[in-house]
């Protein structure tokens, strides 16, 4: 799983990332040591007064070994202590990660459920699914080869970690000194795994890796000032110090030019002159060894359910075919004469629908989001603290960058949420999408579910750094349904863009199946993708290059939203009128990420509370 080595997609993925506050910790002392040693002493239940310490000792042994595990997925989750360090993808590192994640994976069988409290339960039950889930995974395949590629691979999130560090003290700026310091071991032990993957035949597709040179050489500044890792210095408040330095900014820009940058080409050549040779010409993960068991986890991973690669694309099909009638319809109500295929290219080619600068794009973008924001109370009765903003994709990324993804922010580094916009190629960035984009991105989608998530209280650490795909990214494509209900989608344009942007994720369920477990090849993914929406030629050749990257993430959309729309129905059928969205929205979102059997249980428990209330 990318994610659990550099921060991947999912990851990104964008996509989706949050922090909430840690429970009172137990009275009983914990011994300092390994894992190992920690995990024995939780083990006898004579160590603690009762279950419910022994369980929260539990929990607080695994949520330090989450960040330890992961400094740069702790920096993301905004949580303090591991900011001075990256991860490690050496052997070593993956075997010592591995080794633990088991050690976690054998208490599944420590507490009675029954001895515990509902909430204790409902907590122990996610703890065991997440870790057998990533435990199943990362045993048997070996994920730890397949961390680079143009969309989500690793090389592109360390100038985002950095810039997303606190830099308002001595510390916080040692911090930044000596993760930019750490680059180049990083780039040296990516590079060994990487080999070693090559030399076992197991690399990533030549598609997916083709303009990571390019991406390294982005990142690459021959005047330290303009580089992107020069950035979080460039504005240093005044009167920090770090003993022993005594121009911090100077030295910045030695390190970049003495230590990064050099590493950078070090491995920017490895890239081009001995990874890029040895890149498969396959595209699915069936490819590989084992690859059909590998692509059967991951979609067990992805959405939380049990269905197989053929349910799932049979389910694709029928949401294609339902989705496309619509669009016939509304083909008709806007008048346009010509079929489907003539009309999804009027909305791809014609000027009137697409901006002349990224400026105003992203005005846009940011006038879309100011008109959301004061009608969420309609909709929601509990809403976050935390602000956001609109920028602009990076330029070293935008080129392989999907059309834009949101960066969570943290109320405790003071950092706010960002939904970013892909300014590359305007004639690839129609404004009859931007009004789905933006409620899916920023409110009431990522923005608002991760920082709603990262603002509860009473619930273990762990949990805050818990991803599910099928929640997370399930309720953002659910929310761009709330279109009408927020006063959006007026212009038909608008609505065919949320129903575009619906097909899309409905295509994403045949074409990922279809590549990775029935054979089919790029130009086949492509082709049924053109035929089937509006999106342009670049944004679905990006696509397409993402789902070959990053096997069965892109099934959890479809998947999530489908069992939120159906767990709402459920709601408004049995409450009939007693039925209230703003109640209904909080208790889908009370509880932060969670497997969709959970979102069911909680669901169906709340209905059967508000029956009992009539």
């Amino acid at each position: 799983m990318k994610e659990s080595i550099l921060l991947s997609t999912t990851a990104l993925i964008l996509f989706l990332l949050f922090s909430c506050q840690q429970e009172k910790r137990t009275a009983t002392a914990m011994p300092r040591g390994t894992i190992a040693e920690q995990l024995s002493f939780v083990k006898k239940k004579n160590n603690f007064k009762n279950e419910s310490e022994r369980l929260q000792a539990l929990f607080e042994v695994y949520a330090e070994n989450q960040k330890a595990s992961s400094p740069m997925l702790a920096t993301f989750f905004g949580k303090p202590g591991y900011d001075h360090l990256w991860d490690d993808p050496s052997s070593e590192g993956t075997r010592n990660r591995l080794a633990n994640l088991k050690l976690f994976n054998d208490t599944s069988d420590w507490f009675a459920i029954k001895k515990l409290t509902e909430k204790e339960a409902v907590n122990f039950n996610i703890f065991n699914r997440a870790l057998s889930d990533q435990y199943n995974l990362e045993n048997q395949f070996p994920e730890q080869y397949l961390m680079i590629d143009q969309i989500y691979g690793f090389h592109q999130y360390l100038p985002a970690v950095l810039q997303m560090m606190p830099s308002n003290s001595g510390p916080d700026v040692k911090n930044l000194l000596a993760r930019l310091e750490g680059i180049p071991k990083l780039l040296e032990q990516a590079q060994t795994t990487l080999t070693e993957g090559i030399v076992k035949g197991i690399v990533m597709p030549k598609n997916t890796v083709i303009q990571v040179p390019q991406q390294l050489k982005q990142l690459t500044s021959n005047i330290p000032e303009e580089s992107v890792f020069y950035a979080p210095f460039a504005n240093l408040k005044e009167g920090i110090t770090i003993e022993g330095r005594t121009a911090i900014q100077d030295d910045v820009k030695r390190i970049i030019a003495n230590k990064v940058n050099p590493a950078l080409v070090k491995f920017t050549h490895f890239m081009e002159n001995e990874y890029l040779p040895k890149a498969r010409e396959s595209y699915g993960l069936s490819a590989l060894p084992n690859g059909e068991a590998w692509y059967k986890e991951l979609i067990k991973f992805h959405t939380t359910t049990n269905m197989t690669a053929k349910e799932i694309h049979e389910l694709g099909l029928s949401e294609v075919a339902r989705i496309r009638q619509e669009m016939e319809e509304l083909k008709s109500d806007i008048g346009f004469k010509g079929d489907l295929n003539a009309f999804n290219n009027f909305l791809r080619e014609d000027p009137q629908f697409y901006f002349d600068t990224p400026e105003a794009l992203l005005t846009a973008y940011r006038d879309i989001c100011k008109r959301i924001d004061p009608v969420l109370p309609t909709l929601f009765g509990k809403l976050p603290r935390l602000p956001y903003g609109v920028k602009q994709v990076p330029a070293y990324s935008e080129q392989a960058t999907t059309t834009a993804y949101y960066q969570p922010g943290s109320l405790q580094s003071g950092v706010p949420g960002y939904f970013f916009a892909n300014t590359y190629n305007l004639k690839s960035r129609p404004k009859w999408e931007m009004e789905a984009l933006s409620i899916h991105e920023a409110v009431p989608g990522h923005h608002l579910q991760i920082s709603i998530a990262s603002e509860l209280e009473g619930v273990p650490e762990f949990r805050s750094m818990l991803m599910f795909t099928a929640f997370i990214e399930g309720w953002g494509l659910y929310s761009e349904s709330l279109g009408p209900e927020l006063g959006f989608y007026k212009d038909p344009y608008a609505k065919y863009g949320q129903l575009t942007y619906e097909m899309w994720r409905a295509i994403r369920l045949v074409v990922d199946t279809g590549i990775h477990a029935f054979g089919w090849s790029r130009q086949e993914a492509i082709d049924y993708f053109t035929i089937n929406s509006s999106k342009s030629d670049n944004d679905i050749a990006v696509e397409i290059d993402r789902y070959i990257a990053d096997p069965g993430q892109a099934l959890a959309y479809k998947i999530g939203e489908l069992k939120i729309k159906e767990l709402r129905k459920r709601a408004e059928t049995s409450l009939a009128d007693q039925f209230d969205i703003r109640a209904f929205h909080d208790v889908v979102l009370g509880s932060g990420s969670i497997p969709l059997s959970v979102l069911e249980d909680n669901v169906n428990k709340w209905i059967t509370n508000q029956r009992a209330i009539e």
